[in-house]
This record gives structure tokens, C-alpha cells and sequence, in this order.
């Protein structure tokens, strides 16, 4: 079936058409349309994030050379004031030896070891990035307990912010301190993520705009994947399994997809005009790929919108191992199952590489 025919069946909600029913044809009303995206992913889906910190401090505890002398390996602490005191979590700093100006990834990872499977840090070294590796269950755990970050603030049952919205918050907090180091080009920052931190990358991506690119690895359901149609996980398995992933609210859409008034498609958009990557694997069917290749097409209007070139693909799914590379937003399915590959992670490079980004 074609693309067009696809997209037509999951009839999805008009990406620039205001809540006023006026649709957006100008790059001067996309701000607006693009902050009534946010409340309603926030207030729906995500939970609302709480307000930026006034300042971090951010302190080196410790540092070696590692991957024999190629990189210097930092570990370092961040604090900031919360509503419930000083909150602080560490993360792992690896750039190229001697680097200047070196561009970086914001890795939000499943394990604190570095490297690890999902993580080819020498590999990342050695093509000349840098790497900032924060282990999400340093900042709060992956369940419903309101420990780390989550004891510092009040959360409200309805749209207070979940553990997707945490992590990406302490991502954001990784940010502000590589703004400020000489070694990284803090214009060339690129978040990062897997399955759940692919959705964590998403959301972050979209709040955060210094983030010069967004990648989502196999983010599947309430990540880059359209619910309308979706072969794999639906709201309600997700809801039911990880309802502390998201706010309240999220749990009244299971079941009713087709009612809801937002799809994945917009939150990939909150990116534009900036460079986004979506990544599957062809056996990874929970994910389905294929609602999230068509939530890049759907996407890709704001891109077009901003005097960008947008999601560029044939009128049909690509095969498998055949990147898309032309437009701002990158995509590849690659063969195997739910994974973050090194296969995956050089795609992704080169693509960084061709843009500059």
C-alpha cells in the first residue's frame, strides 16, 4: 500500500491546524501552533515539567584517560535547588583526547558501565564526538517509587510530570553544564536513546531546543510510533505495565486511539527546524517499525513549513538497511530485533556527519 493511502486510513489529526481550526501556513504562526503541541503532550501524555533551575553546580569528581589515552574520562556531579532541597546525580563525561570544540552526544543509558552493549563509547571516540552517558536510574528509578528526583517536588495525579518526564529533565541538566565547557560545541549537542530513554530523548529533544538533533532508537509507543493503527504496543499495554512513565491523564486514552487529539507525528514535529533521527529494526514488530516511519512522513510537514526539506523518502516503506540520509530527518530499519546497535549508532554518526550537526 502506498505511504498516502496509509497515512489517509490512520486518520490522524491535522498537524497545522490550530485548536481554532485555522490552519497554519506561515513560518510566523508555527510558534504558536508549536506551544499548543507541547501543553497538550504535557498535560496528556508526559506530565508538566517544572520550571528550569536558577543555576546548577557542577563539580569533577573524578578523571582519567581511558581507551588507552584516546579519551579523557570525567565523572561529574550536578546540583540544583529544588521545592524539597539541593538534589544532585553524576554522569559521565568522555571526550576525545586534547579535544576543542568537539560535537557530543547526550546518551541517556539502561546501565552506568561504560562502554556497554548498547553503548560503543570507543567507537563514538573514535569518529570524533563526544559523549555524555547518564544513567537514568541515577537520577530516579524505573518504577512507581517516588525516590531521586521524584521526592523533590510535589506531583499532581493528573498532569504531574512521570519518569519520562524526570529523566529527560535531568538530561537537560547535562546540557547545562556541557554549555559551558570548552572542550564541547555546545551548538552540536545531539540527545540520544533506546526503547523507553528513546522515548525519554523525544520529549526531552522537543522541550529542550539547545539540542541541535534528536535520535529515537526503537522508541515504539508514546515514542516515535503513530497510535492510530499501531501493530505493537498500544496505550492501554503501556499504561497498564508503566503507568508511572507518564501522567495520569494518559490512562484515559487506552482503548480510544482514535480519539485522542494529539499522535506521535506532533511530538517528532516539536523538533523542527532542528535535525531529527527515528531508528527500528525489522523484527522488532512491539516497536512497529512501520507506524514509525509514518510518523516521520507525517512529521515532516514542519520541517517544509520552516524552509526545510523534511522527512525525503519514496512513496512506499524503505527495505531494510537502506538509511534515508537527504532530509533533516533521518531514518533506517535495520535487520534484528529490539536492540541499540553498533549498526545503528554508525548510521546515525554518518548522518551527523553529512549534515554537520
Amino acid at each position: 500500500m502506498m505511504i498516502e493511502n496509509m497515512l489517509e486510513a490512520r486518520k490522524l489529526p491535522h498537524l497545522l491546524m490550530g485548536r481554532d481550526g485555522k490552519m497554519i501556513t506561515d513560518r510566523a504562526q508555527w510558534p504558536a501552533r508549536r506551544q499548543e503541541i507541547m501543553d497538550l503532550l504535557a498535560g496528556e501524555v508526559y506530565g508538566c515539567t517544572p520550571p528550569t533551575p536558577a543555576e546548577i553546580h557542577a563539580a569533577v569528581e573524578e578523571e582519567q584517560r581511558a581507551f588507552g589515552g584516546k579519551a579523557m574520562q570525567r565523572r561529574i556531579r550536578i546540583s540544583f535547588d529544588t521545592p524539597g532541597g539541593v538534589y544532585s546525580f553524576p554522569y559521565t563525561l568522555l571526550t576525545p583526547r586534547d579535544a576543542q570544540k568537539a560535537p557530543a552526544f547526550v546518551s541517556v543509558n539502561f546501565k552506568p558501565d561504560i562502554p556497554h552493549a548498547y553503548l560503543p563509547a570507543e567507537e563514538i571516540i573514535d569518529r570524533g564526538f563526544a559523549l555524555a552517558a547518564l544513567y537514568y536510574q541515577d537520577v530516579t528509578s524505573d518504577n512507581a517509587q517516588m525516590d531521586g528526583i521524584a521526592a523533590m517536588y510535589l506531583v499532581d495525579e493528573n498532569c504531574g510530570w512521570g519518569k519520562i518526564g524526570m529523566w529527560a529533565f535531568a538530561a537537560s541538566r547535562v546540557m547545562d553544564d556541557l554549555q559551558h565547557r570548552p572542550e564541547i560545541d555546545e551548538k552540536r549537542v545531539c540527545i540520544t536513546g533506546h526503547s523507553r530513554l528513546g522515548k525519554t530523548a523525544l520529549w526531552c529533544g522537543a522541550q529542550d531546543e539547545r539540542f541541535s538533533m534528536v535520535i529515537s532508537n526503537a522508541s515504539g509507543c508514546s515514542g516515535a510510533a503513530l497510535a492510530r493503527g499501531n501493530k505493537g504496543e498500544r496505550v492501554k499495554n503501556i499504561t497498564d505495565v508503566f503507568p508511572f512513565w507518564f501522567c495520569g491523564n494518559y490512562r484515559k486514552w487506552a482503548d480510544k486511539e482514535a480519539e485522542m487529539p494529539f499522535d506521535q507525528h506532533m511530538l517528532l514535529a516539536l523538533t523542527a527546524p532542528r535535525k531529527l533521527y527515528v531508528s527500528s529494526a525489522d523484527e522488532d514488530a512491539w516497536a512497529d517499525p512501520e507506524n514509525e516511519f509514518l510518523s516521520c512522513v507525517a512529521a515532516g510537514p514542519a520541517w517544509k513549513l520552516l524552509g526545510g526539506s523534511g522527512f525525503i523518502t519514496e512513496n512506499e516503506m524503505p527495505g531494510t538497511d537502506m538509511p534515508l540520509h537527504q532530509g533533516d530527518i533521518g531514518h533506517h530499519i535495520r535487520k534484528g530485533t529490539h536492540f541499540y546497535s553498533r549498526t545503528d549508532w554508525g548510521y546515525q554518526m554518518a548522518f551527523r556527519e553529512k549534515h554537520g550537526v
